[in-house]
């Protein structure tokens, strides 16, 4: 009897534990708004250590004709936009879009160089 008795309390307490309530399209919108605006500002602080724990291992970064395949291809080809004090060039995402679900998400804007002008546009896929 002290068995079944046991297996009935976790169950029960397993049916008590807390679920968390699925978050609003907004909410993975700021979220993911947030990790792109942190991952800019790696540039902008200069801060390269800070900038490769945004990288993916399996990260896919468009550069030119050849994409940069690896989180080891992307980090060795970003150090020299690090390799000054100031930084060439910044992002800010103003156009974020994430599936309900959670699991994917784009994040686009300008790049801007240091003539202040946009050059072009970025996208980020999470």
């Amino acid at each position: 009897m002290p068995r079944s008795f046991a297996a009935l309390f976790f169950a029960l307490c397993a049916g008590c534990a807390a679920v968390t309530p699925p978050r609003s399209n907004d909410d993975l919108v700021q979220q993911v708004t947030a990790v792109e605006i942190a991952f800019a500002k790696t540039m902008a602080d200069r801060d390269f250590v800070a900038f490769q724990s945004h990288i993916a291992n399996e990260a896919i970064f468009m550069a030119g004709p050849n994409p940069l395949r690896g989180r080891d291809a992307v980090i060795a080809h970003w150090k020299r936009f690090f390799a000054s004090s100031s930084a060439p060039f910044s992002w800010k995402p103003d156009r974020v879009q994430v599936l309900d679900s959670g699991t994917l998400a784009k994040s686009s804007g300008p790049v801007v160089g240091l003539d202040g002008k946009a050059s072009q546009r970025f996208n980020s896929i999470w």
